[in-house]
């Protein structure tokens, strides 16, 4: 069931995961987080991995929640269901590997937070947004209360949280929030280029530098700059550290390995 709602794709270094159940746009299933959640964590521990890709089949990436099953569940199976949603969320943020979210179509609901847990988003320029929970009268779940306050602040987050209404991908590039805007029919070509780059990157500084980023919404200055401290010093050992001082040397694109 797993492989129906989620299909998995390793091409090289670079670990395609795509939402597959277009007939509801890509909505979520217990099946499709939880493929999430374990696809990720095995990438984590597979060296061979060095980016991943997030991606909806047909013609949205996702509308989050599954109303058709909404007022279904009791408020022990709702918790229930959260729960392996936060563990999905979670395994976004643990994954020391850079992941990029593609947009395109609508993401709604918790699908819109599921793009916010990625560390890049590029989305074609058609594209819409929404945080629609309010419209069935619930709060956001899937991270959203804290991802867009901090990217976007406060006041614009409760607006876009009250009103549920569409967002241009065209004003979210603006903020800040979307990394990358392009066409449609370039989408794919451009994800493809951006993931590979990312692939042949310094794979563990992508990865310390996605910690310490994380860790510096909660944490003082002082924190983050003793971490820096320490982490440098463990980078200063590694093998693309060396590699890239040879090839700025010799005038060359360095070859990282990610070790």
């Amino acid at each position: 069931m797993a492989e129906q709602h989620l299909l998995i794709d390793i091409q090289g270094p670079v670990m395609t995961l795509t939402l597959n159940r277009p007939e509801s746009l890509n909505a979520f299933s217990p099946e499709m987080i939880l493929g999430l959640t374990q696809a990720l964590r095995d990438a984590q521990e597979n060296d061979e991995i060095r980016a991943i890709v997030l991606a909806g089949a047909g013609r949205s990436f996702s509308a989050g929640g599954d109303v058709k099953t909404m007022g279904q569940a009791n408020a022990s199976q709702v918790y229930e269901h959260i729960g392996k949603l936060n563990e999905c969320i979670l395994a976004f943020k643990e994954t020391e590997k850079p992941i990029i979210a593609v947009v395109h179509g609508f993401a709604a609901g918790a699908g819109f937070n599921l793009v916010l847990a990625c560390d890049l988003i590029i989305a074609a320029n058609d594209s819409k947004f929404a945080l629609s929970f309010s419209q069935v009268g619930l709060i956001s779940d899937g991270g959203g209360s804290y991802f867009l306050p901090k990217l976007i602040g406060p006041h614009l987050a409760k607006q876009f949280f009250f009103s549920a209404e569409p967002i241009p991908a065209e004003r979210l590039y603006q903020l800040g929030v979307i990394n990358q805007l392009v066409p449609l029919e370039k989408l794919q070509e451009e994800t493809v280029n951006l993931a590979t780059k990312l692939a042949h990157g310094p794979s563990k500084s992508f990865g310390m530098q996605k910690k310490i980023i994380e860790h510096s919404f909660t944490a003082p200055l002082e924190e983050i700059l003793e971490q820096e401290r320490i982490t440098q010093t463990l980078m200063v050992t590694t093998e693309d550290h060396l590699e890239g001082i040879q090839a700025f040397k010799e005038k060359r694109r360095p070859n990282f390995q990610g070790k």
